[in-house]
Order: structure tokens, then C-alpha cells, then sequence
């Protein structure tokens, strides 16, 4: 294992929640503090959320439309804000919030006086593991999380037979709980009723000559064994009615499996994910990266460098990603699958005004599509709630949702805040990630499936558009996500009509439907489909362009109006460089000139002081080809925005800057929008050479080479789906197989033709 890159570490137990170590097989998630004498283990199931769905949509929403409409036009800022407040917001404030399973503890005998301590978390094989040594036995503590067998399985070992004895229960969820009690001589039940109703069974094994070993009341106690085994199952009434003896049925077959064979099985289905994608970059560390992971991540705040920290974040964040989010779970939320409150910060929903979209910027890149299917599944659950929130506020047909959304799948206004609330266009970004995941995979029958859901975000919007001034299709009423801006006589306002955001998701959305349209058989398409399609191309060109204001910037609102806050964390007029590709620098450069500017603005007045902005910024130097700005950010990002167990900051934690910049690393080395790829777009100088295996490209290409002062040294292309490959360089030779293929230069590119399942060798670079 490569300390370097691929292993958490440190030699100190964790101080608090935001230093414990993350496990997860996607559904259920543990946070481990690695403490000898009294360990903790914050558990989690994706599912446990604070209630049922209920009906928020405002009936009085509808009849103030035009209404609304009209205060706005007239520049009536404070009067239409006053409306929005009366008509517009939910008719209950709140949606569900995300909750806690509860704490699992251990306290341990052969504690005393501990030396020798290590705590680590293995990202190879999604292992953390805890050791130390006392009274001159080595102890250890294992723990994972199996996606095969379901459940979180703790193992405990020591150097000489008959020294493990501890006692384990479970508590938490505030002490509201309906049982905690021995439901066999092996197994603990811990039950909730409120909210979404759960079960959680512990069961345990233990072997030895001497040992003694009994569940009673709500205890678990084991003394003199050599070794021992705990595994907790957990099941919600939110995927079945027998959640009960489904939870202990689960955690009895994998004490029965044993941990030798739970294991194996964990890490062949860990490692199959994993392994797809590597990235090694130099080391310029100067021994740096030897050191814990916290005393690493300290070196950087003092202005050193560390490339094979930047490795480990990038690593960190795919294990976060298939820890987090497999087939069948829920999506990741604002913390992902590792909560530790009953009433956790913006309830751990999911916000989708960037942020959960965000923690999926890196699943297709990083090669792993699969990771990418639990949101997907989430937009259908929101689908039929989106057709009503539209039908009953906005008297439109197609399906909507606002700027955040839960469990349930719930689409009307979320909270009472006029810079977020009233803000459309949810479901219409979520939408592109359907888009996104077709041009990655080529996956027509993928596309088939979703076609239909991408259509109904935009036929949404081919009722709720209105005309400006200037005969433009724009949103009303909207936001520009959060921010604020002043008028020209000083007020302050945030409902507004056609902010920047909004047509450029919108640019994106109507050309998911043109193009999916065109990659479909007709056979397979709605009847209307040609009339439809037609419909918006035709919308398509009446949304406004992207607009440079007095401050060569990208124009933020649809007027040129200052920010109230300039160094804002969200930059959303800058959508349309990322994630999407309507301004690049290749093809639009007086547009990315002022992408540029805009960003430094915003960093100038201090932008970028929460982790997941930094993680955008990124991604945004990353599609402008400015490789230092890069590596500057990313410094930043680790220095500022990250917690030692290498977990994003806001702060408070939340888990999409961990994932934000993971994909901006990729970014950097490889970029493939605009229907071309661009290998070392954005590379730092430090970051001179180095090799990645199995990024994956728009297209349907699967990528992997090495380079050397900053220039590719040979280029291997696997082509899944037989497109043609265009790459940006000159005078290139390519082989497949045993021949020569012909490749065209085209001014500044590469064309040449491809046969899916082939690999090709691209030199000359």
C-alpha cells in the first residue's frame, strides 16, 4: 500500500466528528473516531430521514403569476419580494432533513497506557483500520463496510490469545428510540418509529478457550477472546415493510460469513470500481509525503508542496464516491452519507441549485458511471411531484423543481429565503446529468429510457418563458442562486427576471433534447417528437447570450447590475464555462476572457471561502487552460477548506467540495467538451510529469498515457461506442491494432475514424 496516495493516517485518535474517518457501502456509512479505550462509531443509512411526503405547492402561487411578472418588469424590487413571501413560498416552510442511525460505542479493555497508536484508512481496499500497543500486546481494530453483504463489520485482533474484551451498545437519535434491547444471545434490536421507521440488529461472534460472551439488556460483552467479530445491518420501512427481520437476518449471514470471507468479498467489490482509474503524479514533496496525513496537509498551509497529496484527495474523493453512492441507494447530499445531527445544517438535503449537482461532476471522468445511477433514480421519484408543483403554481405543463429537494422527491419552494427560494430551474440542471451521462457512455438505450424526463424539464418551460423587452425568452420570476444585487439607486433586490444562470441551463437543456432527438430511432420517440423538437431550436435561439458588463465581466443578472457581495460564493453566470461548454477558450475567446475576469473579481473581494466554491473555481481555471491558477486553488482548497480526515469544509463539512475537486484535478489533465479532447489543458508547472489510467472522455473514449515535462509521451484510446476521435494537437500518428490509421489535421486538431471495442496508440505529440 503507497502511503503516499492511497492511505489516510495518523498517530492520534480523533478529537472530534470532523477528524473521525469515513466507511460506507453506499447505503449505510460510519464515521470512526479510533479511539483504544472508548470508540465511536456515527452510523448512518441513507433512507433515515425526519418523515413522510407532504404537499407544500401554494395555491395562491398561480393567480399572482402575471402579477409578479409585471412589479418585476417595472423594477418594483421590493413589492414583488413582498408577493413572493405571500404566494410564492411552501406552505410549509421545510422539507425533510436527513438524521443520524445512532452511536455506536466499544470500550475496550488493554488500553492502558497505549503506545505504538496508528489509525488509517486504506482507500485501495476501503479498510480502516485502528492499532496500538499496551502492556506489550498489539492490539487492532478493523472496520468496513460491505456492499455484497450489507452491513458495517468491526473485527477485533491482539497479539496474544484471550486479550480482547470489551462491551458495545448503541445509543443516539436524541435517546427517541423504541428499542434497545437483546433480541437473542447474539444479537442486539435497536428500532425507531418516528420519522421514517428503521431497524438496526448487532450481532456478534467471538473465539477462544476461555471466553465468555453474553447480549443482555442493551449491552454487548465479550472477555478473554482471541478474536471477535460485530456486524450492524440496517433497514428503513422507505425500502421495505420487513425492515426488521430484514435488518437481523443481514447482520446474522455475515457474522455466519465470518470476517475472512466478508473481506474478500468486500474488497472484490470495492476494487472492481477502484481499480478502473489511476493517477501518479511526480513527487515534490521532499519527504513531505512520509509524514500523517494531518502534518501533510499542515506543510501545505505553510506553503509547500505535496503532488501525492493532490493524489490522495483525488483518490479520496472516488472512494467517497463509491462508498457513498452504488446501485440502489438514495443519492449523496450535502454531507453525502455521514451525518452526525438531528437538525444538521440545511438538513443535509439535497441542494440543488449546485451542490448535489456537484458531488456528481466527477463520477463519468473518473470512470464511474454506475455511481452516477442513484441520482438519475432520484429524478423519476421527483418527476410526478415536479408535473404537480408546475400543474398547481405555475398552470404548466412538463415537471419542475426549486432549489432543493429530499427524500420524497419533494419540488415546491424550499424555506423562506428570496435569494434562494424562487428559483426554477432544478430539475431542468439535474436533467443535463441524463444528458452528460450519454455523451460519456454512448448508451442509447440509457437515452431511450430518459429522453422522456429530459423532455418534460424542458417542456416546462415552453409554458413558463415570457418575453423581455428586448423579445428574449427568459424566467420570471427567478434568482441568480443567493446572490444579491443593487440597483441603480441603491436598493437591494433578488427576484429578478432572466438571470444568466438560467438561460444557460436552459442553452444546455434544449440541446440535450435537439441532440438525444437525433441520436434516437424514430420508432422509439414520442409522435410529436419532430414538432417539439422544432419548437426548441426554435426557443433555443431567443434565450439570451451570454452579456460582458462595465466590469469585463460575465454579465451576473440580465441587467448590469453590481453584487452586494462581490466576492459571493457562488459564481453561477459562469455555468456556461462549467460544467457546461458554451463559453471556451478555444472557440469563444473574448467570452472566456471575461469568464476570466469575472472570476478574479470574485476572488479579489474574497470569493472562494467556502470549500466547494474553491472546488468550482477549479474547475473553471481548469476549462480557461490556466494550469498555475489551477495548482494555486487546489493549494488553497487543502489548506483551507479541509479537515484532516481530508473531508471538505465549508464550513461545516459538507461533501461536495470533496467531489468538486476531485473532478477539477481531472480537469486539469484531461478535458473532452466541445466534441474534442484536450490532453494537459490546465496542468500546474509542479506537476511535470506523471500517468493516468482509465479517465474516461465524452465520446465514449476511455483514456490513458503518461507525460514528461509537460507534453504526453504516447496516448492510449480504448473506443467503447466507434465514434470518430478528435483530438487538439498536430501531426499526430495513430495505431490500431497492427495499422496505421489515417488521421486528418484540421487546422489545430486531429480527426480520425474509430471501431468500438479498439484500443489506438496516438503519438507524436
Amino acid at each position: 500500500m503507497d502511503k503516499l496516495s492511497e492511505l489516510l493516517w495518523y498517530k492520534a485518535p480523533a478529537e472530534n466528528w470532523d477528524e473521525a474517518l469515513p466507511v460506507g457501502n453506499g447505503r449505510l456509512g460510519g464515521m470512526v473516531f479510533g479511539k483504544p479505550a472508548d470508540e465511536l462509531i456515527q452510523l448512518n443509512e441513507d433512507s433515515i430521514w425526519s418523515g413522510g411526503f407532504r404537499k407544500r405547492n401554494n395555491p395562491k402561487a398561480y393567480d399572482n403569476l402575471e402579477k409578479m411578472r409585471a412589479l418585476i418588469r417595472e423594477g418594483k424590487t421590493a413589492e414583488a419580494e413582498n408577493l413572493c413571501s405571500d404566494a410564492f413560498y411552501g406552505t410549509n416552510e421545510n422539507q425533510r432533513h436527513y438524521h443520524p442511525l445512532g452511536d455506536f460505542h466499544i470500550w475496550q479493555s488493554g488500553t492502558e497506557n497505549y503506545t505504538d497508536y496508528e489509525r488509517s484508512l486504506d482507500l485501495v481496499n476501503s479498510v480502516c483500520t485502528t492499532c496500538w500497543k499496551s502492556g506489550g500486546v498489539s492490539y487492532s481494530r478493523t472496520v468496513l463496510a460491505s456492499c455484497p453483504d450489507n452491513v458495517i463489520a468491526i473485527h477485533f485482533t491482539a497479539g496474544q490469545k484471550g486479550k480482547i474484551s470489551f462491551t458495545a451498545l448503541i445509543d443516539g437519535k436524541d435517546d427517541d428510540y423504541d428499542k434497545n434491547e437483546a433480541y437473542d444471545e447474539n444479537t442486539l434490536l435497536f428500532t425507531m418509529s418516528d420519522g421514517v421507521p428503521y431497524a438496526a440488529a448487532i450481532s456478534c461472534s467471538a473465539k477462544g478457550k476461555n471466553i465468555s460472551r453474553s447480549v443482555d439488556a442493551n449491552r454487548i460483552h465479550v472477555e478473554n477472546a482471541d478474536e471477535a467479530l460485530i456486524t450492524i445491518a440496517c433497514q428503513t420501512a422507505f425500502r421495505t415493510s420487513d425492515y426488521e427481520k430484514l435488518a437481523i437476518s443481514q447482520a446474522k449471514a455475515a457474522i455466519r460469513k465470518g470476517f475472512f470471507n466478508l473481506t474478500a468479498w468486500h474488497i472484490a467489490d470495492y476494487r472492481a470500481l477502484y481499480e478502473r482509474c489511476k493517477l501518479e503524479l511526480c513527487d515534490n514533496s521532499g519527504g513531505n509525503a512520509e509524514l500523517p496525513t494531518n502534518e501533510r496537509l499542515q506543510k501545505i498551509k505553510e506553503g509547500e508542496k505535496d503532488n501525492k497529496l493532490i493524489e490522495l484527495y483525488f483518490n479520496f474523493s472516488r472512494y467517497l464516491m463509491i462508498s457513498g453512492s452504488r446501485k440502489d441507494t438514495l443519492p449523496l447530499n450535502l454531507q453525502g452519507i455521514w451525518n452526525k445531527d438531528m437538525w444538521p445544517a440545511w438538513g443535509s438535503k439535497y441542494t440543488v441549485n449546485i451542490n448535489t449537482e456537484m458531488n456528481y461532476w466527477g463520477a463519468e471522468i473518473q470512470n464511474l458511471s454506475e455511481c452516477h445511477t442513484p441520482l438519475f433514480d432520484h429524478i423519476e421519484r421527483m418527476r410526478e411531484n415536479g408535473r404537480v408543483t408546475a400543474r398547481e403554481m405555475y398552470r404548466c405543463k412538463g415537471t419542475v423543481c426549486h432549489h432543493n429537494t429530499d427524500i420524497w422527491g419533494d419540488t415546491a419552494p424550499q424555506d423562506k429565503w428570496l435569494p434562494a427560494t424562487l428559483w426554477p430551474m432544478g430539475m431542468a440542471w439535474l436533467c443535463t446529468h441524463l444528458y452528460e451521462h450519454y455523451l460519456f457512455t454512448g448508451d442509447k438505450l440509457f437515452l431511450a429510457k430518459k429522453y422522456d424526463t429530459i423532455r418534460e424539464a424542458a417542456e416546462f418551460f415552453t409554458d413558463f418563458l415570457t418575453k423581455d423587452d428586448k423579445g428574449r425568452l427568459i424566467t420570471s420570476p427567478s434568482v441568480s442562486p443567493e446572490n444579491t444585487y443593487i440597483t441603480k439607486d441603491g436598493a437591494k433586490g433578488t427576484i429578478c427576471q432572466g438571470p444568466s444562470m438560467d438561460s444557460q441551463i436552459l442553452h444546455e437543456l434544449f440541446t440535450a433534447v435537439i441532440k438525444c432527438s437525433e441520436a434516437l430511432d424514430g420508432s422509439i420517440k414520442p409522435a410529436d417528437d419532430d414538432e417539439f423538437v422544432r419548437k426548441i431550436k426554435s426557443m433555443r435561439d431567443s434565450l439570451p447570450k451570454p452579456e460582458i458588463g462595465k466590469y469585463g465581466q460575465i454579465m451576473e443578472w440580465a441587467e448590469d447590475y453590481d453584487e452586494a457581495e462581490p466576492g459571493h460564493r457562488h459564481i453561477s453566470q459562469l455555468f456556461a464555462l462549467y460544467p457546461y461548454d458554451l463559453i471556451t477558450k478555444r472557440h469563444t475567446p473574448e467570452l472566456a476572457a471575461a469568464a476570466k475576469a469575472t472570476i478574479e473579481r470574485r476572488l479579489k473581494h474574497g470569493g472562494g471561502h467556502t470549500g466547494w466554491s474553491r472546488a468550482w473555481i477549479i474547475n473553471m481555471w481548469a476549462r480557461l487552460g490556466d494550469g498555475e491558477r489551477v495548482g494555486e486553488n487546489i493549494s488553497a482548497l487543502l489548506a483551507w477548506s479541509t479537515s484532516i480526515s481530508m473531508l471538505d469544509m465549508h464550513p461545516p463539512f459538507q461533501i461536495d467540495g470533496n467531489f468538486g475537486g476531485g473532478a477539477g484535478i481531472a480537469e486539469a489533465i484531461v478535458q473532452s467538451h466541445s466534441g474534442e479532447l484536450w490532453l494537459l489543458p490546465a496542468v500546474p508547472a509542479e506537476w511535470e510529469s506523471g500517468l493516468v489510467r482509465g479517465l474516461k472522455a465524452r465520446g465514449g473514449f476511455e483514456l490513458s498515457f503518461e507525460w514528461k515535462d509537460g507534453k504526453v509521451t504516447e496516448l492510449e484510446i480504448l473506443s467503447e461506442c466507434g465514434n470518430p476521435c478528435v483530438i487538439v494537437g498536430t501531426g499526430l500518428s495513430v495505431i490500431g491494432g497492427e495499422e496505421n490509421i489515417p488521421a486528418a489535421d484540421d487546422g489545430d486538431t486531429v480527426r480520425f475514424e474509430t471501431k468500438a471495442g479498439m484500443t489506438y496508440k496516438v503519438t507524436g505529440f
